[in-house]
């Protein structure tokens, strides 16, 4: 039986037929607001049902429940704010009940929003609250630093799709993704969130969650991610390697995730389980540092989090993994729940330590990474 989304129902955005063409007909006279990426990603999904129960960029009492209680104003969990910025000047300009323009920074009309609120907020607090720190070495507190001063709150309807150019086939929203999980058969499927090529532990661990459930959905972030990591475009390559040859076909689905990534740790590993619980997902694998960034956070800080919730008001099951490595005498990978083995004979991974051995110009290990994805990295730093 599927999962409920979040909320109990799947939010839809999207306008019909009829609706667009009279819309777009009047965008001419709206006031318009420009997206950056990462609001573009947020409009997307909240248009596809990806956010739901959201059905716009928050208000000022969801926003404030959201940072005080990782709660909306319903009760249902939330730990990160959705919200659409403006800069004191441009909100002046702008009335509470008027219709906007959304557009990309083209120009392209994508969406019409109905002004229900104009709220200030304070930029520090919101980075304490939500990343646990005010440095702006953190990438999430910078971005938070460049937001305008005004936020302005409203539903939104999507006249169209953002437009994208790449990984068409794998764009699917989450009810086209629970339509794949029921075409399957798959009662029980487990997610897995990623922002790096898949290495050997990341491996591991999906194979041992494989076990538990009936699919596997590897949903890659290819929304924007911050300076240093590796492109989507190269990770989606070395996704369609490993799946190719590693995987049982029958038992995995990959679909691109449109969002940004936050950098927010703890807070962050919430929302995700929440999104993939939107596409359908049942569990959701909680390995180390999730959606973590530098040292802000503990190693399994994004596990213990969750433990701040109730199971039956998350409504998806977490499926934490201890630190995972391979290890010499055993001849596999491994956990220290797992091997008797002391440290000196592990080989630890990391994306940020591929990424530091490609930009030396050197091939990671066996043991680290498959040598096939191994070879498109290595191709794709030459080429950078």
């Amino acid at each position: 039986m599927a999962i409920n989304p979040h909320g109990g129902r799947l939010v839809n955005r999207s306008m019909d037929e009829d609706e667009r063409r009279e819309w777009v007909a009047k965008a001419a006279k709206l006031e318009k607001i420009v997206l950056n990426d990462r609001e573009l990603s947020d409009l997307e999904m909240i248009a596809s049902g990806a956010l739901s129960p959201l059905e716009g960029f928050m208000d000022s009492r969801n926003y404030r429940s959201v940072l005080d209680s990782m709660h909306l104003t319903n009760g249902l969990p939330w730990t990160i704010p959705i919200t659409l910025s403006v800069e004191r000047d441009q909100a002046r300009m702008l009335k509470v009940g008027e219709r906007l323009a959304l557009t990309d920074s083209k120009g392209t009309l994508l969406a019409v929003m109905d002004i229900s609120e104009k709220y200030e907020f304070d930029k520090r607090e919101r980075a304490q609250k939500v990343f646990l720190t005010t440095d702006e070495a953190h990438p999430g507190v910078a971005a938070t630093y460049r937001m305008g001063e005004v936020l302005l709150a409203g539903p939104v309807a999507l006249l169209q799709g953002v437009p994208h150019r790449n990984f068409l086939k794998y764009r699917l929203g989450p009810a086209e993704t629970r339509a794949l999980f029921q075409k399957n058969g798959w009662k029980t499927v487990v997610g897995f969130q990623t922002r790096n090529p898949i290495h050997r532990a990341h491996e591991y661990l999906q194979k041992c969650a494989l076990e538990m459930v009936d699919g596997l959905l590897i949903h890659p972030i290819v929304g924007e991610t911050k300076e240093g990591d590796i492109s989507a475009e190269m990770r989606m390559k070395c996704y369609e390697i490993l799946l190719n040859n590693y995987y049982p076909k029958d038992r995995v689905a990959l679909v691109v995730n449109p969002a940004a990534m936050r950098y927010a740790g703890p807070r962050e590993a919430i929302f995700h389980a929440i999104v993939r619980k939107n596409y359908g997902c049942t569990h959701f694998i909680v390995g180390r540092d999730h959606a973590g960034v530098g040292n802000f956070y503990g190693t399994y800080d994004a596990q213990h989090i969750f433990g701040e919730f109730k199971p039956a008001e998350l409504g998806i099951t977490p499926l934490f993994f201890e630190h995972a490595f391979y290890c010499k005498p055993c001849g596999g990978m491994a956990t220290t729940k797992t091997c008797p083995h002391g440290g000196e004979d592990h080989v630890f991974f990391s994306g940020t330590k591929v990424r530091e051995m490609l930009r030396k110009g050197k091939v990671p290990p066996p043991e680290f990474t498959r040598p096939e994805v191994a070879e498109v990295l290595i191709s794709g730093f030459r080429n950078d």
